[in-house]
């Protein structure tokens, strides 16, 4: 490394957000970017550690410790060709990965970590304020017509690297704007749109071919896809559980991402009939993980009454777990952003009934406290607690609480396999049928947005080794440096 002492000289440091009275009166980013100068602190506090194992926890196995002494050299465009070589989306990933590298950080056993994502994103952001990232367009088409359903990050992924390899890629999206989950599951004071916009207007002039509103098997045929070589299904995992729950069905319960995107469309000026909205309401939100966290952000915006927050499991640790010990990901209590802004958080809460009035409108939730029992060799038990039932008043209550797979429309109808875990089936990407293959979330199941896009780069060298016999595209962690 380039300042080999630079971890005993800087404390870490990150950008601030502007304070919460004022973010939520609007829907845009809210971080203050630290200067150019302080990002280079920060890259310096990188270790000369031997065995980077930041790199290891990465799903795109970015080059970490490199792109940091180029940042500590203030080699801005070497860092972002380093950066490039394994990750198409750092704008994406510098916003919104949860950071595992940071996690196996090794100055992370005696100090905070170096700053992995917040470096990355700063990579990123003045590569395109350079005009440093440019259309990257093949000089050979191999003649092969490939058809990616499915717009979200690992779809993105897959067409850029298969556009790469010069093969003509389609990408179909249901949807009426690209971008699956990054366009409509996450909230604008996380990803504004513009910076998707921003990707994809590059995307269009390396060739890749966009279509919205295009729902196969509904209102595109499924004898249509044989004119394609090969078909990469990147539609994610979208079906959303619910709860078995008396009451469930009581107007006012609501799955959070039907809240969550009616809000991004309504805010790029959609007509949404019947909105649903927290403004004015005592909202529930049940479910801890990120997706809770965007609806308290937005409910919060919209202007409700209360937020209220259930997790039915334990609260975790403030620091971090024994049973999770370095360089794992830690089982650690995690506050958000938008749990800054106001929530009310509960922990070992299950909800044992929705509360309707006679118009069966939603007016309160009846819960019961709950402990995990844990016997060796089983699963955990769920306890309730003897006289520990409450009533909560509640208008609106957002079921945050993950999916169970993809939707089965796809593999009905082109006889793919399921496996143990409700996805679809493949083997090195590929399908029980030859010329079908599946990444991203149909097929490891929900997951992070890092490894969407690690799966579409991995996919994407699995098809291009199917139909040419060998491949020149990276596997992960060996990008090869494209010219900038």
């Amino acid at each position: 490394m380039g300042k080999i002492t630079g971890f005993l000289e800087f404390e870490r440091e990150i950008e601030s957000n502007i304070e919460s009275v004022e973010r939520i009166n609007n829907y845009n980013e809210f971080t203050i970017p630290l200067s150019n100068e302080k990002i280079k602190m920060q890259g310096s506090r990188c270790m000369d550690c031997g065995i980077p194992f930041c790199h290891s926890a990465c799903p795109l196995g970015n080059l970490i410790p490199d792109f940091n002494d180029m940042v500590h050299q203030e080699e801005w465009k070497s860092a972002l060709e380093i950066l490039q070589s394994t990750n198409n989306f750092p704008e994406f990933t510098g916003r919104l990965c949860p950071a595992p590298c940071e996690k196996s950080c090794v100055l992370g056993i005696i100090n905070e970590p170096v700053s992995i994502e917040n470096i990355e994103k700063n990579i990123v952001e003045i590569g395109f304020e350079n005009g440093w990232i440019k259309p990257q367009i093949p000089q050979v088409r191999t003649g092969k017509k490939i058809v990616i359903v499915g717009s979200g990050p690992a779809g993105l992924a897959a067409a850029q690297q298969l556009n790469n390899a010069g093969h003509t890629v389609s990408v179909f999206e249901r949807d009426d704007a690209i971008g699956g989950l990054l366009r409509y599951g996450i909230p604008n004071f996380k990803l504004e749109k513009r910076i998707i916009d921003r990707r994809i207007a590059i995307l269009k002039e390396e060739g890749i071919l966009f279509q919205t509103n295009v729902n196969v098997g509904v209102n595109y045929a499924i004898e249509d896809l044989k004119k394609f070589d090969v078909i990469v299904l990147c539609g994610g995992a979208t079906e959303k559980r619910s709860l078995p729950t008396k009451g469930a069905k009581s107007k006012g319960v609501v799955q959070a991402m039907d809240f969550l995107t009616q809000q991004t469309k309504v805010l790029y000026g959609d007509k949404i009939d019947n909105q649903i909205t927290a403004f004015d309401k005592n909202v529930i939100v049940i479910g801890g993980g990120d997706t809770g966290s965007d609806c308290v952000g937005t409910s919060n915006r919209q202007g409700a009454k209360s937020v209220t927050n259930f997790e039915i499991m334990p609260k975790p640790p403030v620091d971090r777990s024994q049973t999770t010990p370095w360089p794992f990901w830690p089982l650690q209590l995690k506050t958000t952003s938008s749990h800054e802004e106001g929530c009310d958080r509960n922990w070992l809460i299950n909800t044992k009934e929705f509360l309707a009035n006679e118009k069966g409108e939603l007016i309160a939730l009846k819960t019961v406290e709950v402990k995990w029992k844990t016997i060796q060799g089983q699963r955990p038990e769920l306890i309730e607690k003897e006289d520990s039932e409450k009533i909560w008043p509640c208008d609106l209550a957002l079921l945050a609480l993950g999916f169970t797979g993809p939707e089965k429309t796809l593999s009905e109808q082109l006889g793919l396999n399921i496996d143990n875990k409700n996805n679809f089936a493949a083997s090195n990407y590929q399908t029980n049928i030859p010329n079908i293959f599946t990444a991203g979330d149909m097929r490891r199941g929900q997951s992070l947005i890092v490894w969407a896009i690690s799966e579409g780069r991995e996919a994407a060298r699995a098809v291009d080794l199917y139909l040419m016999g060998s491949t020149n595209l990276p596997t992960k962690g060996n990008g090869d440096l494209p010219s900038l």
